[in-house]
């Protein structure tokens, strides 16, 4: 039975809308505009900072009681040396959270003209994302930008936010800003946000108008074998691609494979867009982040999807910030995951140099 949680889904697509918002503009002033280099992190650093102060701010006024799982923290920027970088983060976080409402949000959200916060407030904001997780309860967890290099070259990267209780990811949602709206047209209009209740099936809404606009049910579509081709990074260091391409070889793929920073191969996996995601990791030490899977494991599971470590175990979003010893991720319609689960672990075996 799914839980009822349409006020928490509601708030949750209004903060990552701000957020998409907010990281676009902050792409638009850094990046593109060539105010720093390319191998300049600064971009990404003001993002990530500004977009989880203002999705912590959304949250602590919405539910004040769930503790938040984020990836950064205000330490650096409570120092003397931080503070031409906070008054940065502060004046974007400020400009995003005083922007006009839109249809579908609500001033006591802490959203609006006149909302201004003060530096401390923002700054405590940022750190309400200290939670350690767990197992019991409800918590929420946040990837402000997931796919920083994509981010960096203008491609793709998500917003992402997920609601856990008891350890079971109930809702999840992804923004996009680079994605186009409709896959099989890659140079039409771009901007989705895809969200899941669990129980109640995966959408995908325009970024631009995602209240007014009637979402649009997504599903991962039954694909003939020689329609399938792998989703996965765009960075070597973030997954063995060579394992990849035996895995591939196993499985009879011969369409290149989709590569793409982000959670937004979940999103991509999803709507049909590529059959398989696989990421294996470069080192066998590795821990997956519970922000990077979260959203993403809903939204696939409620397309129709089964996402698995490369064990075939489900993911564990109970034991803190990081997804433990699960090893690997696999995610595929239910048609196809066994046969990529069983393509994974052979090559595992007969390439133990690989895995």
């Amino acid at each position: 039975m799914s839980l009822n949680l349409a006020a928490e889904k509601q708030v949750a697509i209004a903060a990552v809308r701000r957020a998409c918002v907010l990281t676009s503009s902050v792409f638009n002033k850094l990046v593109k505009n060539e105010t720093v280099t390319k191998d300049d992190k600064s971009p990404v650093t003001v993002g990530d900072y500004s977009a989880q102060a203002v999705v912590n701010t959304i949250l602590s006024r919405t539910f004040p009681d769930d503790p938040i799982v984020g990836e950064e923290d205000a330490t650096d920027l409570r120092q003397e040396s931080g503070f031409a970088l906070r008054d940065r983060i502060i004046q974007l976080a400020n400009e995003c959270i005083t922007g006009e409402l839109v249809p579908g949000e609500k001033e006591e959200w802490g959203l609006g003209p006149n909302q201004s916060q003060s530096v401390d407030e923002l700054l405590d904001a940022i750190d309400r994302g200290n939670y350690d997780g767990g197992s019991t309860g409800r918590m929420w967890t946040l990837d402000p930008i997931d796919g920083t290099k994509g981010f960096l070259r203008g491609e793709q990267y998500a917003v992402c936010l997920a609601l856990i209780i008891n350890a079971r990811v109930e809702l999840g949602v992804i923004g996009c800003p680079n994605l186009p709206v409709n896959g099989a047209n890659p140079s039409g209009p771009r901007g989705c946000i895809f969200y899941a209740v669990r129980g109640q099936g995966a959408f995908q809404v325009p970024l631009a108008d995602p209240f007014t606009t009637t979402p649009t049910r997504v599903s991962i579509p039954v694909l003939p074998g020689d329609q399938l081709n792998l989703l996965e990074s765009v960075e070597k260091a973030h997954a063995k691609l060579s394992f990849n391409e035996l895995v591939a070889r196993e499985l009879g793929v011969t369409r290149a494979p989709t590569r793409m920073d982000s959670q937004a191969k979940y999103c991509a996996l999803a709507r049909g867009d590529g059959g398989v995601y696989l990421r294996i990791p470069t080192g066998t030490g590795y821990k997956e982040k519970i922000w990077d899977h979260a959203p993403g494991s809903v939204l696939v599971e409620e397309a129709g999807g089964i996402i698995t470590d490369s064990r075939g175990q489900p993911l564990n979003f109970g034991l803190g910030r990081t997804l433990g010893e699960n090893y690997g991720v696999i995610g595929a319609g239910k048609d196809v995951h066994p046969r990529v689960l069983a393509a994974v672990q052979k090559v595992q075996r007969e390439s133990p140099e690989e895995a």
